[in-house]
């Protein structure tokens, strides 16, 4: 009896040897970022892609506006941020060390309308579209864009303005554009995450600011193309500055950000906005993500560098399906040198 005992504590305390032996079990890994609603539908994919064929990885992404990303990636409580507005000198002297813009995709601002009877073929140039903003013109039959659209049956409808509510990447890239096109925008409103309008109804997000002008007979407003593609929203062609109309679409997207790899800066914060070229669309933009230099976890480190190296060359496959652009080949190489130099205590996490 007693040898039988003796025999089942020597089996249990060889196998429990063998336990303490074999490597702990690793522990998912749990990305947190937050930030920039334009690039959402991009990033979901992304997401959900890359974690399918990496298990133990997770996403955890919070579409709270480039304004959100920009103070939680200052604050440190997320390990990445998005934001369609670079940040500024001011913002990247509040960090507690160097951040890199990491640019992801090139992506166009729609223009949105409710009219009844006006399906499409809507026309707006630069000067009306920033008196519309403005307040000056009110009416949806006003002698300019009745003048600019003949055959368009425009009704007498009021026009209500819908604006973002929150600090937003996509008005930074829309009051951007504004500023370039006039003088005035630029000196009395300028442009930023977030301004202070003169008149309009504000939404949370690209899809706040879409139920505001689905909802609203006459409103108009602007969204990331995806969400107006998306909703089968009514999009606005606009005059370019070669002079002629352009809709927002993948190719003319495309067509602005032909240039970008020529004019590239080392950091990426680079503007896109009424670009040259005869099929150029005016507002559109980078996006990108927030990465600190100097990573403080190890695991999570090499993680976003793994997925940065896929994001750049395999994820930019997926931009064109909804409506971004890809980022051009030249800066990807651009790119690449950045990302090799994310470390953690020194050490390239390449």
């Amino acid at each position: 009896m007693r040898k039988g005992i003796g025999r089942w504590i020597g089996i249990g305390l060889t196998l429990l040897g063998l336990a303490w032996a074999l490597p702990a079990m690793a522990a998912d890994v749990i990305i947190n970022g937050a930030g920039a609603t334009f690039p959402y539908p991009l990033y979901s994919k992304w997401f959900y892609e890359y974690s399918n064929s990496h298990p133990g990885l997770k996403f955890n992404y919070q579409s709270i506006g480039s304004g959100g990303g920009v103070k939680q990636i200052t604050a440190g409580t997320i390990d990445f941020g998005a934001t369609d507005a670079p940040m500024t000198e001011d913002e990247l002297a509040k960090l507690p060390g160097p951040i890199f813009h990491i640019p992801t995709a090139i992506g166009a601002v729609a223009v949105v309308y409710n009219l009844e009877g006006v399906q499409s073929g809507l026309k707006l140039t630069p000067d009306i579209l920033v008196d519309i903003y403005y307040g000056r013109i009110t009416r949806w039959s006003d002698r300019r864009i009745v003048s600019l659209n003949p055959g368009v049956k425009l009704p007498s409808t009021d026009i209500v303005v819908a604006h973002r509510s929150d600090g937003s990447g996509t008005t930074d890239i829309f009051t951007n554009y504004l500023s370039a096109v006039s003088t005035e925008w630029r000196a009395k409103i300028g442009r930023g995450k977030s301004v202070n309008w003169p008149v309009g109804l504000g939404g949370k997000g690209n899809e706040g600011v879409a139920g505001v002008v689905k909802q609203t007979p006459g409103a108009i407003g602007y969204v990331e193309l995806a969400y107006a593609m998306q909703n089968k929203m009514k999009t606005a062609a606009l005059r370019n500055k070669e002079g002629n109309f352009v809709v927002p679409s993948l190719e003319s997207t495309s067509a602005a950000a032909a240039g970008a790899a020529k004019s590239m800066p080392a950091d990426f914060r680079l503007t896109l906005v009424d670009a040259p070229g005869k099929d150029s669309y005016g507002i559109c933009g980078l996006t990108w993500l927030l990465i600190y230099k100097e990573q403080r976890d190890e695991a999570k480190g090499k993680a976003i560098v793994s997925f940065l190296k896929w994001a750049i060359r395999d994820g930019q496959k997926m931009n064109a399906p909804l409506l971004y652009a890809p980022i051009p080949k030249p800066v990807v190489e651009m790119v690449d040198k950045t990302i090799r130099q994310i470390n953690f205590k020194g050490k390239s996490l390449y």
